[in-house]
């Protein structure tokens, strides 16, 4: 199970709302270990969700007695390939206003045996948001292993 991931953000106390907003959830500061203008986004569910939003570029490093949070080297390309699949009690309806409101690509995807709202934050980190409706068509799969090979030997012939 994940309890948090961190991301990167060019406006990461922008992102930290919108993420709150849609997990339904609230924005901390980050203790001071962490560089300057990086939040945490708690959900308050049963599970101690939470997401880390760091200035771009933010790397962790090993430190000589626990890893430390650096600015990085800019790569050249906005795209990372981090990305998480969330649940929130939003309908992907709400997911979709929301990601037009803030000039995002988000958009209501099929991925065979489930559906999910792709949510692109600034437009370069993908987050995979679904409904309460899709979530139980997500677990559903994943808790089913007869279901899940299944769907697996489908997607594959399909190819």
């Amino acid at each position: 199970m994940i309890h948090h991931i961190s991301i990167d953000a060019g406006n990461p106390r922008h992102v930290a709302d919108v993420l709150a907003e849609i997990m339904g959830g609230q924005v901390f500061p980050a203790p001071p270990n962490f560089r300057p203008d990086s939040w945490f986004v708690f959900s308050g569910d049963e599970y101690g969700t939470m997401l880390e939003v760091l200035p771009s570029g933010t790397e962790m490093r090993p430190g000589e007695r626990e890893a430390g949070f650096h600015a990085g080297d800019a790569s050249g390309s906005p795209f990372i390939a981090v990305h998480a699949y969330i649940s929130t009690e939003l309908s992907g309806d709400e997911l979709l206003r929301i990601g037009e409101r803030e000039g995002w690509l988000a958009r209501l995807c099929d991925r065979g045996p489930f559906e999910l709202v792709e949510f692109w934050v600034e437009n370069r980190l993908l987050i995979e948001f679904a409904s309460p409706e899709m979530k139980a068509q997500y677990v559903g799969l994943l808790t089913n292993p007869e279901a899940l090979q299944a769907a697996t030997a489908e997607l594959q012939m399909s190819e």
